[in-house]
């Protein structure tokens, strides 16, 4: 029953290597130059300036599709979706330099028209909720390729993801914190979705208007990439076998709504399969085999058939199948490493269903399918929690016990109170323990011990020092360490110097603007010494900014390049309209920092609507003399505070010590209005 749906628009171009397994599918370039037309309805004009804002770009509309300069990303064009459909057919530009966004707003209850949906390359469903610009920076992030979460996720030692098995997200959201807690991404089981209906029933079949909204929502309440998933009846789920065109429908428009993974089961048609990755986009497509029969077996010539076939259209290749005896999970893993030894892309995720089959589950290191106790049931029999996976591989050996360490000196003790309880929520075997920072030669003492797995240092070491051999090129190029881990992939322990700061500006930085829009903007920093402002130079430069004026400092290192600092009032006066102002500066000197806030406010300096978008960023710890948050935010600055930066870098650290994952949100949730 192969089917082939046709639409107005084809999304930019993407290359299938069929048969390429070890070539897979080509990404399309980040930032091509493309010209993004954003389409909105009567009374919804106000998505247009939020979409420039967030792109950091000018806006202007226009009536006709015609007038649209195609190839230029310097100007966000909006058109009415009534002069789109009437001006489409006379366009006669190159389509593939456009990138035709269709807006709606779902509070009125309801949904774009199906024509304009397919007229365009993708769909933004948004509700004028306190998500909403988040929402909207991370789904231009993801289709620009300005944010690829899979690139981080598939150089992880073991990822796992979460699936959300409610009728109803809404249900999951109070406590979506803490269920994605050790989890890479969070699936949703569209099949498992249930739209109440005027007359009291439940629909079969969730329309796309319902999906739609709880796709939305659960992106609101995430930052983890999400997986669209629509199970079959023979799978374990409940969309009907005998209509592969409704799976078509469900999984091209989740693509068109940005969603990062894409579940494809392998029975699919391969024509469905074929168009699915030829239009994925910046989406990742996962192939998908299940066996319920208890019979099917690894070591058949048919598993090595599936995997070929299923890595003909996807990045990431998931095996499953019911098994009734240990022994088949020493199968598998036999046939996990003959795939390894042979292919380099794409990835295997392969598990084995049932009791029998739970060891499988803990040896499996890509995308795992884990539970949690709060959820009403579990997506397939046979799953584990994060927790009980990781109690799993420390009876077995992999996850050995190791003391972890914050060094101080600390005010409190709450920090490692928060680092305890994400190791109990985790399952981890690991010691945590607090030290002073002690005299000369004390850090090295406790690293060079035998049960030593790992520490963050506030405050941080400098690079320079000799114990820590190997450093990442942040925490050489910013001059500090902030985490230390033990690298033993070649059996013999290794320290590495990192620095999570960094990390954790850009995060802070990126939530409310894709990275493009700083790109060759002005910065202001303000800090009484280089070594405070370093990490934030650094995260400013992985942005690509323009100028970089420093008040208060003079940069001697390796950063030092291409700094200018403000030697007099005069040189505030000259210097260009600021994107962003980053104060370090000391407590007792935070009021230094208001009037250059409110100077860039009222200098006469003009800028279009669309850009006057600017961030003020504050990394001052400990109580301030004024408050330049709320003078920033009045002068129209989106203001952040060292409490969101310690939160990212929170998430940053236990990444790069324990190789979990827990949640922006956890962590602001455990730690109450301040962090910690």
């Amino acid at each position: 029953m192969a089917t082939q749906v046709e639409t107005a628009v084809a999304p930019p171009a993407v290359t299938v290597m069929n048969g390429a397994v070890n070539g897979g599918i080509s990404h399309p370039p980040a930032d091509s130059k493309r010209t993004v037309v954003i389409v909105f309805g009567p009374g919804q004009e106000g998505i247009l300036q939020v979409v420039a804002e967030v792109l950091g770009k000018a806006w202007t509309t226009v009536s006709s599709l015609s007038t649209v300069v195609s190839g230029s990303d310097a100007v966000v064009v909006g058109i009415l979706a009534s002069d789109l459909e009437s001006t489409f057919a006379e366009y006669r530009g190159d389509l593939s330099k456009l990138l035709l966004i269709n807006t709606h707003c779902v509070d009125d209850g309801s949904f774009p028209d199906e024509r304009l949906s397919e007229s365009c390359h993708y769909e933004f469903l948004y509700s004028r909720s306190p998500f909403f610009r988040r929402d909207l920076t991370r789904f231009l992030s993801l289709i620009l390729g300005q944010r690829r979460p899979h690139d981080d996720l598939a150089t992880k030692k073991r990822t796992n993801f979460i699936s959300t098995t409610f009728p109803d997200v809404r249900a999951a959201l109070p406590n979506l914190d803490i269920l994605s807690v050790g989890s890479d991404a969070v699936e949703i089981r569209v099949d498992l979705l249930e739209e109440p209906l005027s007359d009291g029933s439940r629909s079969p079949v969730p329309s796309l208007k319902y999906v739609g909204q709880q796709v939305m929502l659960l992106r609101q309440h995430t930052e983890l990439p999400i997986i669209f998933t629509t199970r079959c009846t023979n799978e374990n789920g409940r969309f009907p076998m005998d209509d592969p065109k409704l799976f078509h429908k469900y999984l091209r428009r989740a693509i068109k709504w940005g969603v990062e993974y894409i579940d494809v089961e392998l029975w699919l048609p391969e024509e469905i399969r074929k168009d699915l990755a030829a239009h994925r986009g910046n989406s990742i497509i996962m192939s998908a085999f299940h066996d319920f029969s208890g019979t099917w077996k690894w070591t058949s010539p048919d598993a090595q058939r599936l995997f070929r076939e299923g890595a003909r259209y996807a990045d990431i290749v998931k095996m499953i199948a019911m098994v009734n005896t240990v022994e088949a999970n020493y199968e598998l893993e036999y046939f996990r490493s003959t795939i390894k030894a042979n292919y380099s892309y794409p990835l295997l995720s392969a598990v084995n269903m049932g009791q029998k089959g739970q060891l499988s589950r803990a040896l499996n290191t890509v995308f795992s399918p884990i539970t949690h106790p709060l959820l009403p049931i579990i997506a397939a029999p046979g799953q584990l929690t994060a927790a009980e996976i990781n109690r799993a591989l420390h009876i077995m050996g992999q996850l050995p016990k190791r003391d972890m360490y914050a060094i101080g000196p600390f005010r409190s003790t709450s920090q490692s109170m928060f680092m305890e309880k994400c190791f109990n929520e985790l399952g981890l075997p690991h010691n945590f323990i607090c030290i002073d920072r002690g005299p000369r030669g004390s850090i090295e003492s406790v690293i060079m011990q035998p049960s030593f797995g790992g520490a963050y240092v506030n405050p941080p070491l400098t690079s320079s020092v000799s114990y820590i051999p190997t450093k990442s090129d942040a925490a050489r190029a910013i001059g500090l360490i902030d985490t230390i881990t033990v690298d033993g992939s070649d059996g013999q322990p290794r320290f590495v110097g990192e620095n999570a700061t960094w990390k954790g500006i850009r995060a802070t930085l990126t939530r409310d603007y894709v990275p493009s829009a700083y790109r060759g903007r002005a910065v202001i920093i303000l800090a009484s010494s280089e070594s405070d402002a370093s990490a934030a130079i650094y995260a400013l430069r992985s942005l690509d900014v323009g100028t970089i004026y420093t008040v208060g400092f003079r940069a001697t290192g390796p950063l030092a390049a291409g700094l200018e600092p403000f030697t007099s009032i005069q040189s505030v006066k000259l210097v260009e309209q600021p994107f962003v102002i980053v104060s370090a500066l000391p407590p007792e000197k935070s009021l230094l920092v208001q009037p250059l806030l409110r100077h860039y406010r009222t200098n006469g300096h003009s800028s279009p609507p669309s850009t006057r978008g600017k961030v003020y960023l504050d990394l001052t710890s400990g109580p301030r003399k004024g408050d330049p948050l709320t003078v920033a935010a009045r002068a129209g600055w989106t203001a952040y505070g060292i409490e969101d930066v310690n939160a990212w870098t929170t998430v940053e650290t236990l990444r790069l010590l324990v190789g979990q994952n827990v949640p922006f949100d956890f962590v602001r949730m455990a730690s109450g209005h301040g962090l910690y």
